[in-house]
């Protein structure tokens, strides 16, 4: 930690109460069990890689102006299977929550403190 950022005894107990009770939730709970049971399938996590390799070769074929209907083609085709996952698209669902949840701890705190919390967060501690 920099020395100019010297948290107290007092916020880092209660930064560690609210990083313990956010791992506790049930939305955290629900990702975990989740990923746990989309890294436990073999089929899944081949799926999501060929799926990123598709994305990559797509995006410079985009670039490089290069991609042809056949890459189109090839990439949706992965698309809908992942979509059709139920692990994969349980996983993403789950991510989703998570997010909605931590935008409401984000407003909860936002207003307790009267600030703009998750832009303070954002912040480079630089200049």
């Amino acid at each position: 930690m920099n020395d100019h950022h010297k948290l107290t005894p007092t916020l880092v107990e209660a930064v560690d109460v609210l990083a313990e009770n956010l791992t506790a939730s049930e939305p955290f709970v629900a990702l975990e069990g989740a990923y746990t049971r989309l890294q436990g399938d073999a089929q899944a996590r081949d799926l999501q890689q060929r799926f990123k390799q598709a994305d990559a070769v797509l995006r410079e074929r985009q670039a490089n102006r290069t991609l042809t209907q056949a890459d189109m083609a090839h990439y949706r085709t992965l698309q809908a299977e992942m979509q059709a996952n139920a692990l994969i698209a349980g996983y993403q669902q789950t991510q989703q929550g998570i997010v909605a949840y931590l935008q409401d701890i984000n407003r909860d705190l936002s207003q307790l403190l009267g600030v703009d919390f998750a832009g303070l967060a954002k912040r480079s501690g630089c200049c």
